[in-house]
């Protein structure tokens, strides 16, 4: 078989496949939200952690990934004795990751044995958002 004759069968294969939907296409991928929260009032977070859990329960905490990411004020509501804490485990524990920007930890001199045990951390809050957006994360502010 000459190479025209292969091309010609394999396109007219493929068009066949994909006229009788044997073609495979993947899967569209799971949503993806990031949230900032920036602001030091227990209100925006109880927000956030609402928007997250509003989010799993429409779409399936299964088939959705939400991270919150907190830097500047919004980072005391992050520390173990915050009045948002165990709502902070709670989401946690239902698949929503949360994190804390180490250089607003560094500005304000907190350190990891200040901070609720089950969160994670970034190197910086603004670059942890901007890389989850080039990744086709969408954004929201609460």
């Amino acid at each position: 078989m000459n190479r025209r004759t292969l091309f010609i069968a394999l396109a007219i294969t493929g068009a066949s496949l994909l006229a009788t939907g044997c073609a495979s296409t993947p899967p569209a991928p799971a949503p993806r939200i990031v949230m900032q929260v920036s602001d030091g009032d227990a209100a925006k977070w109880n927000l956030a952690l609402n928007v997250a859990g509003n989010a799993q329960k429409e779409l399936g905490a299964d088939k959705v990934q939400v991270e919150i990411v907190a830097f500047g004020p919004g980072i005391g509501m992050l520390k173990f004795d915050a009045v948002t804490a165990n709502r902070v485990n709670d989401a946690i524990k239902s698949g929503v990751k949360v994190v804390a920007c180490e250089n607003t930890m560094t500005a304000q001199k907190l350190v990891k044995a200040d901070m609720n045990q089950s969160i994670s951390y970034v190197p910086a809050g603004v670059i942890q958002i901007m890389n989850r957006q080039n990744e086709g994360w969408a954004y929201v502010r609460p």
